[in-house]
Order: structure tokens, then C-alpha cells, then sequence
């Protein structure tokens, strides 16, 4: 496959391991320090918001349309979906820690009824966010080209703008990271499906 003009080769994924690694270690210590961060502090959401979007402004330098764009905005706004969310489960009291008392946690037995149970919530879990995804991305689109005057007669070219799918896909994949995290829960939880 032709990328860029050149052929991928292993050093650009030996270099890709080695960026993990480098990040793994300097993160790795104090990611606890972060979880709780997120999860207790007051102005959290808005620091977590801020953040991921200061990492995609920064790391948007490309001239031209490119695809990698539009996957890295949708990964930071899934992330920023996923922390919110579990600064708000948190908040709410949904979703508790197990504690000391109940761990480890017993497996339960294998039978016909739990793999059905698991199969439904699967089934209505990517429902939802289907549905998620389509509702956002009907509403996303037309407002974000209207805001920045992109015409939004042809999407696909509107998407190429970069101040259409940026905000596009960070906002859409947010909400869907935020959905995956305490919608989807939140709605096992209310009709009693667990």
C-alpha cells in the first residue's frame, strides 16, 4: 500500500512501538494520580474537554485533507466522551468500585439464559449507540458547515474541509464515547436489565 508517496516499512512500526513504550513510561506512574483526578475533581469535565481539544488543535498541522485527521479527532473525542462519562458515573454514585469484601468476584455459571442476556445487551448496547452515532452525525454535519459557511450540499466533500470534520467527529464520537460509557449503563440499569 502506498502512503504518502512511499511504501510503509517495519522501521515506521518499530517507531510506532517505541513511541508506546516512551509514553507507557512516562504515564504509566502516575496514571492512578490522573484516574482520580478525573474522577473526583470539581472542574474536571472542563479540563477534560480543554485538553483533548488542545491535543487535536495542536496536532492538526497537515495543509492538505487527510484521512489520519478525521481518526485522531475521533479518538481524542471518544476519549474525552469516555472521561466525562466516568467523571459523571462517579459524581452520580453509578457504577461504585467493588469493595474489598467482594472481591474477587465469583464467575457465574455458564448456562443458556446468561450467554441470551449477554447477547440482548450487546444487541441493544450497539443499538443505542447506532442510533447515537446517526442522530449526532444528522444534527453535527449541517450545523457545523453552517457555522463555518462550508456549503453542505455534498457532505462528503464538506468533510473535507478540516473545520468541518474535526468538530464533526470529535463531537460525534464524544457523545458516543460518553453513551458507551454512562447511557448504555444507565439504561441496563434503569429497566432493570443486568
Amino acid at each position: 500500500m502506498d502512503i504518502g508517496g512511499r511504501n510503509p516499512s517495519s522501521d515506521d512500526v518499530i517507531a510506532g512501538v517505541l513511541y508506546s513504550v516512551l509514553i507507557l513510561l512516562v504515564f504509566l506512574p502516575v496514571l492512578d494520580l490522573i484516574d482520580g483526578f478525573n474522577l473526583t475533581y470539581r472542574y474536571a469535565p472542563l479540563l477534560i474537554i480543554s485538553l483533548h481539544l488542545g491535543l487535536g488543535l495542536f496536532s492538526f498541522t497537515l495543509d492538505t485533507w487527510s484521512t489520519s485527521r478525521g481518526d485522531t479527532a475521533q479518538i481524542l473525542g471518544t476519549g474525552a466522551g469516555v472521561a466525562l462519562a466516568s467523571h459523571v458515573n462517579h459524581y452520580l454514585g453509578l457504577l461504585p468500585d467493588q469493595t474489598p469484601d467482594q472481591l474477587p468476584l465469583a464467575f457465574p455459571a455458564l448456562s443458556v439464559g446468561l450467554v441470551g442476556a449477554a447477547l440482548l445487551r450487546l444487541v441493544v448496547g450497539v443499538l443505542v449507540l447506532m442510533a447515537t452515532r446517526a442522530l449526532m452525525k444528522a444534527i453535527t454535519i449541517p450545523l457545523v458547515c453552517w457555522v463555518t459557511g462550508v456549503p453542505s450540499g455534498d457532505v462528503r466533500k464538506a468533510r473535507q474541509h478540516m473545520e468541518v470534520e474535526l468538530p464533526y467527529r470529535y463531537i460525534v464520537y464524544g457523545v458516543v464515547g460518553f453513551n458507551v460509557l454512562f447511557l448504555v449503563p444507565w439504561l441496563f440499569s434503569y429497566v432493570q436489565f443486568s
